[in-house]
């Protein structure tokens, strides 16, 4: 192929050669042929100047080619990497982590007051798609001697089947209630301790190891939320306490085993009557067996299982600033007939009232809660009363100052008054 303006120049020669007189005959007066080639050169520095400007645009044409090449590559890598912009796979790390200290309580340990770190729980979430969502979290705690607990909080793999359920495996908060499944996170949980009873071995199951079914759906003009499940349920204890010997608490933290094959079934309903309202009943039914002797640590064996039943209610209302929630747990255990080290059953039950207020305009929070609990154990039996007030660093960072007035046995650590400061970050 020619070159563009190789073209050119000898277009302009074959004009200037017709341009030319053809023959010596032709009767041109010197001045008008001096005229003329002045007027031919004057053209040919134009052709010249225009020859320049076309090929200066032939480089830059060639330059900008390698250039777009090199474009179109960088734009396939930058293809490539917008993929991650909006992948299969999402994959996000929250969580959250306390720090605080503690005046009185704890039997007698921390009466002079002692530093703790509450324990520090990363989450993680991985989801395909709009298909499946995994979750996990994973527990940290220093204990008293210095020693590092961790521990599976939960973990389950959970199939959005459609817009208004998702249905889900492996161990899971249980759906009882509204504190354990949305409020024990530390930055959530506006005290720094839970209420009496929402522990370890209390009347409020903790975890489930089984499958569930979450969602929501319309009635009419309202909405509701729901939350289905079958799972192991949980094991018994006893321990010779109060001059008898029976039944000591439940064990209902996700247990990985079902040793008695009876299942427990339940769940919650809970239902918006208008902005700011939420209503909750909770249920769930089965059978659980005493496997743990606490007094002597051995684990007891051809135990009958007994009926289990829980029934809950709970409630909270948020207009402006005020929030009021409450929230009401029974667990109760079947008498055994045959079989079991003893024989009674055995009743939980616990009830708290909760009010917040942030000062309009400020960052202060006032709180104050009154819980109820009693067990088959006149030890532990507790009223408490809590007062805090809290100082929100930000919506996720939260400073809370607390004293616990306790009503329990004497000398037991339900009797114990408490203060509590506690720094906790959701991040």
């Amino acid at each position: 192929m020619k070159h563009p303006g190789r073209l050119t120049r000898h277009a302009l020669a074959v004009a200037m050669a017709l341009a030319l007189p053809m023959t010596a005959s032709a009767d041109v007066g010197y001045n008008e042929l001096k005229k003329t080639v002045q007027q031919l050169q004057k053209q040919l520095q134009q052709v010249q100047q225009i020859l320049k400007q076309q090929e200066a645009k032939v480089k830059e044409f060639e330059e900008n080619t390698v250039t777009r090449a090199e474009a179109k590559a960088l734009e396939g890598e930058i293809n490539a990497a917008s993929e991650w912009k909006d992948p299969n796979l999402i994959f996000h790390i929250a969580g959250y982590a306390d720090v605080g200290y503690v005046d009185g309580g704890n039997g007698g340990n921390n009466k002079d007051g002692s530093f703790r770190v509450g324990g520090f729980a990363p989450i993680i979430h991985a989801q395909y798609k709009d298909l499946i969502l995994l979750q996990t979290e994973l527990e940290f705690q220093l204990n008293d001697d210095g020693s590092t607990k961790v521990g599976l909080g939960y973990m389950n793999i959970n199939w959005f089947a459609n817009d208004y359920v998702a249905l889900g495996a492996g161990k899971f908060l249980s759906p009882i209630g509204q504190f354990r499944q949305n409020l024990h996170p530390s930055w959530i949980n506006k005290l720094p301790s839970a209420p009496p009873g929402f522990g370890h071995d209390g009347a409020a199951p903790i975890y489930e190891v089984g499958l569930q079914a979450r969602g929501g759906f319309p009635i009419g003009s309202l909405r509701s939320n729901y939350a289905v499940y079958v799972g192991n349920g949980p094991t018994l204890k006893m321990e010779l306490e109060d001059g008898a010997f029976g039944l000591d608490g439940i064990d209902a933290e996700g247990i990985g085993a079902d040793a008695d094959g009876e299942k427990v079934w339940g769940g919650r309903f809970g239902i918006l009557p208008v902005a700011g309202l939420e209503i909750g009943i909770s249920a769930a039914t089965g059978k659980a067996t005493a496997t743990l002797n606490e007094t002597t640590g051995s684990t007891l064996s051809n135990q009958q299982a007994r009926d289990y039943d829980v029934l809950g209610f709970d409630g909270v209302w948020k207009y402006r600033s005020l929030m009021l929630r409450g929230e009401y747990i029974e667990s109760e255990v079947g008498r055994a007939t045959t079989g079991s080290t003893a024989s009674a059953g055995a009743k939980w039950e616990t009830w708290y009232t909760q009010a917040s207020y942030l000062v309009p305009s400020t960052k202060f929070e006032g709180v104050l809660r009154y819980t109820d609990y009693d067990s088959p154990h006149k030890s532990k039996d507790q009223q408490q009363w809590t007062l805090g007030l809290n100082y929100l660093f930000a919506s996720n960072v939260i400073g809370k100052l607390a004293y616990e007035s306790n009503d329990g046995m004497n000398g037991k650590p339900s009797d114990d008054d408490r203060w509590l400061f506690q720094m906790a970050y959701g991040f």
